[in-house]
């Protein structure tokens, strides 16, 4: 049967199954009618909510009217939200924020004080989520055929998660959705078959989880169609995690037998079943192919039938663009979807394209959409409807889980309208300096985990630093790490710092920056050792001369916190008269701060 001609026509092509058909014909109703699906999302969420303390507070009095709701409840950040949500975390069952019963808290990415931010949700915004996630694989269909006939290897894992005062699950979004029951039911889709099992993907030891996970994406390396991530870095830490531990998994395959270092029982009883019997010209292909000195297209070496690679490369993550494309041979990069803690957002209705240009569509239904125009001096929030092609935007968002008018702090610039959905290009994250994986570091924490660094070289030497910039160094080694460039005064200190005390500012810093960086650091070996690298004296002032001999003005002029330019990034390597590193973890504890 011809299923492109028993559904109604859609722009984006014909569907590869009726399930599929039935999902593309949804992101066509609602993009074409975005303004009134908008108006229909307000409308149910004041309508619901209206008996909330919070709505209550602002005199809506039950109105659903948009401009009532505009004129009476105020912009707000998580600063603002912070005492209503903490009366949540401490078990409050009233209704403060939704109707709804809050089911957890997501811990966000984002920081407040130098934590992890809660984002309450209910079960309505998980369906609303889970809306968005099951129109990905019906858009990457459209342009990567027979995604049925093969599966993906997928390094997934769960983070730590931990109970609130109150009682609540706290986790992360993604952990969140692998234990979910939506994601169970995967196993009924052929468009969504992994190589490992749900033991490998459930497993909290990260080392476990992923060793499991390459030994069987590599038994099944002629099966693998796609190879993904959550975050592009994360690829990259599986492509070092073959690199270093290759010997044993091959020795695995070539006798059968899981790696005695691999104890937990749920693995050890599905890999019985995996590693059915030894295997040893795989173990020798696979052995040949990594015991190479060049590792340049590695992915497609191992893995051939791979179509593309499924992980985010917007915003901090293009910078690994570069890599990913050496090591998979120019294989196109899919990023399909876009989200945050507080809700879900758009759809990349084009994923293979050129990984710079991701372009994302605002899918009207998931929220309430508002955007704060960032080159104009006006106060006044555009709707979905009347942004422009050019503009660049924050977006603000009123959910089905509580949240109204909440500033989710990304930048957006419109690029055109599928239908008369916007789509946009993600920017920045405000206000974000330094950013590994889901690390994200402002210029306040930096500022205040340099001063503690400065605390204590004051304090063991006649030193002090005099000024300083960073950038997150995710090219040259993995897994990434902080580079923090420090120019030290003044130069006729007779106690000038040792190295070891240089490497315990490193470790003072780190201890300085907050949990989300401290358990990417410890419990997820995503980030590597900080590193202070010293400029000798007079670095910082060529680099003011640099700037102005390129426009800026000398009165005007401030040194940027984190350097960007590869000319700057030059001036400052050729400067650079030693090296240190943390000599230790940072101390964290997976127990959430009162």
């Amino acid at each position: 049967m011809d299923i492109g001609s028993t559904w109604p026509k859609s722009q984006l092509g014909p569907p590869a199954c009726e399930k599929h058909a039935k999902a593309l014909q949804f992101i066509e109703e609602v993009t074409r009618n975005a303004e009134s699906v908008q108006q229909k999302v307000l409308e149910e969420i004041l309508s619901a909510n209206a008996e909330t303390e919070y709505l209550r507070r602002f005199r809506l009095s039950g109105s659903i009217d948009r401009d009532t709701f505009k004129s009476n409840v105020p912009v707000v950040t998580y600063k603002e939200l912070q005492p209503e949500i903490q009366r949540i975390v401490e078990g409050d069952r009233s209704p403060i924020l939704s109707v709804y019963p809050i089911t957890e808290l997501f811990t966000s990415s984002g920081t407040s004080g130098g934590q992890s931010k809660l984002i309450p949700t209910t079960k309505v915004e998980m369906d609303r989520r889970d809306i968005l996630t099951n129109l990905r694989m019906p858009v990457m269909s459209l342009y990567v055929p027979d995604l049925d006939k093969g599966k993906g290897l997928y390094f997934m894992f769960v983070k730590s998660e931990t109970k609130t005062p109150g009682g609540l699950l706290a986790r992360t979004v993604f952990t969140s959705h692998l234990k979910s029951a939506h994601f169970q039911a995967r196993r009924n889709d052929p468009y969504d078959l992994y190589t490992s099992p749900d033991e490998a993907i459930q497993c909290p030891n990260t080392f476990q989880s992923m060793y499991t996970h390459m030994l069987c994406g590599l038994l099944e390396h002629k099966q693998v169609h796609r190879v993904g991530a959550v975050f592009a870095s994360g690829l990259l830490r599986a492509i070092r995690f073959l690199q270093l531990n290759w010997p044993q998994l091959t020795h695995d395959i070539r006798s059968g037998a899981l790696n005695p270092a691999i104890t937990d029982p749920s693995i050890r009883d599905c890999m019985i079943r995996i590693l059915k019997k030894p295997e040893p010209e795989l173990a020798d292909f696979i052995a040949s192919e990594c015991s190479k000195e060049n590792w340049e297209k590695i992915i497609t070496r191992i893995w051939p039938n791979t179509k593309y690679l499924d992980c985010v490369v917007s915003g901090v993550m293009a910078q690994h663009i570069t890599a990913l494309e050496y090591y998979s041979g120019g294989l196109s990069v899919a990023s399909t979807s876009y989200g945050s803690s507080e809700c879900y957002v758009g759809l990349n209705l084009n994923p293979i394209c050129d990984p710079s240009q991701v372009i994302y569509t605002i899918v009207p239904n998931m929220a309430y959409f508002e955007f704060i125009p960032q080159k104009s001096n006006s106060a006044k929030l555009v709707d979905l409807a009347d942004v422009e092609v050019g503009q660049e935007y924050e977006l603000v968002a009123t959910t089905h889980g509580g949240l109204y008018r909440y500033r989710i702090g990304d930048i957006l610039r419109v690029t055109g309208f599928h239908n008369s959905a916007p789509q946009v290009h993600f920017v920045s994250r405000k206000n974000v300096l330094l950013s590994i994986d889901e690390d994200k570091t402002d210029e306040a924490e930096l500022q205040k985990s340099v001063e503690t660094a400065g605390r204590l070289l004051r304090d063991e030497s006649d030193a002090i630093v005099l000024d300083y910039t960073s950038y997150a160094d995710t090219k040259l080694t993995i897994p990434g790490h902080y580079v923090i460039y420090w120019e030290l005064g003044p130069p006729d200190s007779t106690r000038w710092p040792s190295d070891e005390l240089l490497g315990r500012c490193c470790l003072a810093m780190e201890e300085s920056l907050g949990s989300i960086y401290k358990r990417g650091r410890v419990a997820d070996g995503l980030i590597g050792p900080l590193e202070i690298r010293v400029v000798r004296s007079g670095t910082f002032e060529e680099i003011m001369d640099h700037a102005i001999s390129r426009g800026a003005s000398l009165s005007q002029y401030k040194m940027p916190r984190c350097v960007s330019l590869a000319p700057t990034r030059k001036l400052l390597e050729s400067r650079v008269v030693s090296a240190h590193f943390s000599p230790s973890l940072p101390h964290w504890s997976p127990e959430l701060s009162p």
